[in-house]
């Protein structure tokens, strides 16, 4: 059996972090912007570090596992 957590996790991550698609942090104008499809370096920065982190959390200190098939 392969372990599957990995792989989903870091999709569901990537798609929900993805600076500007859901929400952006910091904005170009206010501290959180929703939607803007826009981007700049520090946002990248930050939402690069927000899911360095949670994926650490979820993978190595919660030791989440998903494993599909037999």
């Amino acid at each position: 059996m392969q372990d599957w957590a990995p792989v989903i996790i870091s999709l569901v991550l990537f798609i929900l972090l993805s600076p500007g698609l859901l929400f952006q942090l910091p904005g170009k104008g206010r501290i959180i912007e929703f939607g803007n499809f826009q981007t700049s370096a520090v946002a990248i920065l930050v939402h690069a570090v927000l899911f360095f982190t949670l994926a650490s959390i979820l993978l190595i200190a919660v030791g989440v596992h998903i494993y599909l098939g037999s």
